[in-house]
């Protein structure tokens, strides 16, 4: 395993696991959204409000088919998995891990959807988004790790570690 490439919801938890998990296998950490804003030179919700979603987008892809890493933890912003070129790129270099948490869960912790940096168009719900995306986080993965809502960070973090470990063990368990 070279590195590992965690997809999901916005709420699902990929920086957060991200870290602790890049901590625990001795890897560096990426979060793909920090680069497209410091490459964008303001924060994300900016991006969306001032150059709108496909630029976004197009800036999403760009920066996931240019990444270049070693060892690596990356955690990919929740619109990446939309970019077939990105995907196709993150799953050369890592293992694709799709962190899937219930909708009610994700629904409770996103509370801030207008102001948060979350692409979606404006007449599109969280539900949308939901329904749109986890069909393409379900293809584009490796492996899949379901979330319930009452699993703390420890045990996400120690699951993902067994997976990776025996990726042919069943990582919906």
């Amino acid at each position: 395993m070279n590195n590992v490439i965690l997809i999901g919801m916005p709420g699902s938890g990929k920086s957060t696991v991200g870290v602790l998990l890049a901590k625990a296998l001795g890897y560096s950490f990426i979060d793909t959204d920090l680069i497209i804003s410091r490459k964008a030179k303001k924060p994300l919700q900016n991006i969306l409000n001032e150059d709108g979603i496909e630029a976004f987008l197009r800036l999403e892809e760009e920066v996931g088919e240019s990444l270049e890493c070693d060892h690596t933890v990356v955690a990919t912003g929740g619109s990446m998995v939309v970019s077939e070129a990105a995907m196709r790129r993150l799953r050369d270099i890592g293992r694709v891990v799709y962190i899937e948490v219930p909708f009610g869960e994700i629904e409770r912790r996103v509370t801030n959807i207008t102001t948060r940096g979350i692409a979606f168009k404006k007449d599109e719900t969280l539900r949308n988004v939901y329904e749109t995306r986890k069909p393409l986080y379900e293809s584009r993965s490796d492996l899949i790790l379901k979330v319930a809502s009452n699993d703390d960070i420890e045990k996400t973090v120690t699951r993902l570690l067994d997976i990776l470990k025996d990726p042919s063990g069943d990582p919906c368990k």
